[in-house]
Formats: C-alpha cells, structure tokens, sequence
C-alpha cells in the first residue's frame, strides 16, 4: 500500500522529467542575396566549416538558410524576421545582405562574408575598429591586377567595357575602383547598367555596341548570377572578356583573377564556431582575402581571338596543355 502511495505522488514528476521540451538548438540565419555562383560556393565552404568543427544541422545547430532572389526588399524582411525568430547570430553573404542585417539589429552577432568593403556599409572603420556584435570576412577583388593582365596579354586594347548594378553598393564602389585603375593604365572605361538577372543579356548587346575592344566584368552579385549569358554575347562577336571572379572561367570568361570563395566561406565558417564558442565579435578583426588566383580557359580564349602570353601561362599553376579541350583552371597565389 506503502510504494502504491509514493508511485502516486511521484507520477506526475515522472511524466513531467519523460516529455521535457527539448534544449532549443543554437539557431543561425544565413542569408544570400540570389543564387549566384560566388554566393553558392560561400555557403558551401560555411557549411563545411561548421560539420568539420562539429556541428550538424539539425543535429546540434539550426541552419536557417534563405534567399533573397534578388530582391533587396526581401533580404531586408529576410533579416527583419531572424531578429523576430531570435536567433542566435546572423550571416549575411554579399554587401546587401550585411545592409539589411546591420539596420535589422545591433546586439545579434552578425558575422558576413563576401563583402568587398564592409566599411562602405558602417560596420566599422578599420578591421579592429568595428561594430561591437559585426566581424567576417571582406573580398575586394584585384581589379587593378585584372586590369595589367589584360593589358599585358593584350597590349593594344583601348576601350573596355563593363556591366554594373546600381542596387548594388558593392557594385557602385567596384565600378569607381575600375574607373581609377583603367585611367592609370590608359584605358577608356565605359559601363552599362543593370536593373535585374534578366537584364544582363540586353546589357550586354547594348555594351557592345559601345565600340568596346574587351569586356572586363566586374564582380557583382546580380551580372554573376547571369553571367553566362555575357559570356555567349561575347563568343557571338568574338570579344575577349576577363572575369572579376574565378568561376566565371566556367561560364564563358577566357581568364579571371579574384578569391576562392569556397575556401572565402570556410573561413568565415571558423569565425562563426570562435563567436558561437563564445569568443566576442568585438575581439575578432574584420579579415580580408589575400592569396589571388589566376584562372584560364583556353578554350574560350580561341574563340575569342586571344593568346596568352608565356609570362601568363607560366602564372597558373596548371598551364593549358596545347589542343586541351575541357581545360582545368589553373591558379596561383600571389
């Protein structure tokens, strides 16, 4: 009668102990602009920062992952709704992304990547004097680097021609660096805005009817998304085009300088398990990238009237071998 008694009142403890609310995960919303090839190659490095420092979505972390599609509007709510959700930290990939994270929230860890100045956007100043919830990682590309080795591979261009989204402020500040850097080397800069991904192809007609002797793209979030589109515009009329970022060798560009951004998001992925681990943003300086790689496709190189010089191929790591088809881009550190 004795032990009926204290299972009775123990029962309810016992109930309460079988169906405890399980711990909330630690919560993290990643947010890209669009799907574009930089952007995508920076979540994947991200991801697999995060499973090799041991966190598993779903398992011991909740990855929260959205997409703008493009639409600034919808980043802004995007980033709006984390605050909402209380999650623990926030990622935004690309410039528009860290803008609407930043007015979103002042005390939510905001770690970025793929930014190409992150002092344009307020974050900080200088990379120890930042925000006290915002680190990551910024991606300038080498653009007066891209700049002499189109100069140097092809020495009697005149005129270059270029794609540009105002909604963009990375973009807008890409664009001033590529002005500055073609008047110093004796270039003629012309640039065509873009409104949207289903404006590159008209964008692109239009540039070359600009008289250009050869496009050098500029890396932006909305013309990578639709870069391939640039790239049959310029096999069509036989111009050479020079990419602002190392996928774009795959898309169509006969050479490109800029980042890993595989290896760009893992890096980022590291900051995120410091802050996660409690380490204080305040604490991280904002890093830069700094090994520039130089990818070719010969391929495309043919089809669009160019040759490279020794000195350049004895710069990728792999060089074309003669008649290669399916080339494999090659790279170097510099």
């Amino acid at each position: 009668m004795r032990k009926a008694l204290v299972l009775f009142l123990l029962a309810p403890l016992l109930f309460s102990f079988c169906h405890k609310t399980p711990k909330t995960l630690y919560t993290i919303g990643i947010i890209q602009l669009l799907d574009s090839p930089t952007s995508n190659e920076t979540l994947k490095g991200i991801i697999q920062a995060l499973q090799d420092g041991g966190l598993k979505d779903g398992v011991n972390v909740q990855l929260k992952m959205r997409n703008g599609m493009g639409d600034i509007s919808e980043v802004q709510k995007v980033a709006q709704n984390f605050v909402t959700e209380n999650v623990d930290m926030i990622v935004p990939i690309s410039t528009p992304c860290l803008q609407a994270a930043l007015i979103a929230t002042q005390k939510i860890p905001i770690i970025f990547s793929s930014v190409a100045n992150p002092y344009l956007t307020r974050a900080g100043i200088s990379p120890t004097e930042h925000l006290s919830n915002v680190t990551g990682l910024s991606s300038e590309g080498p653009i007066k680097e891209t700049l002499k080795l189109i100069k140097g591979t092809l020495p009697w261009v005149k005129r270059v021609g270029t794609l540009w989204t105002p909604s963009e402020l990375n973009s807008e500040y890409y664009l001033e660096k590529a002005q500055e850097a073609a008047a110093e080397l004796g270039f003629g800069l012309v640039a065509v805005p873009v409104s949207n991904e289903s404006g590159v192809l008209l964008a692109a007609q239009v540039l070359i009817n600009k008289k250009i002797d050869v496009i050098y793209q500029i890396s932006d979030n909305t013309i990578n998304a639709s870069f391939e589109a640039l790239g049959k515009v310029a096999e069509e009329n036989k111009i050479p085009l020079f990419g602002g970022f190392l996928q774009s060798t795959e898309l169509g560009a006969c050479a490109a300088m800029g980042w890993d951004f595989f290896d760009m998001g893992y890096k980022t992925g590291q900051i995120i398990l410091r802050v996660k681990g409690g380490e204080s943003p305040l604490k991280i300086p904002i890093q830069s990238m700094i090994a520039i790689k130089l990818h070719l496709n010969p391929k495309a190189a043919e089809k669009q009237g160019v040759k490279f010089p020794d000195d350049v191929l004895k710069r990728a790591s792999e060089p074309p071998a003669s008649g290669e088809t399916s080339p494999k881009p090659g790279s170097i550190d510099s």
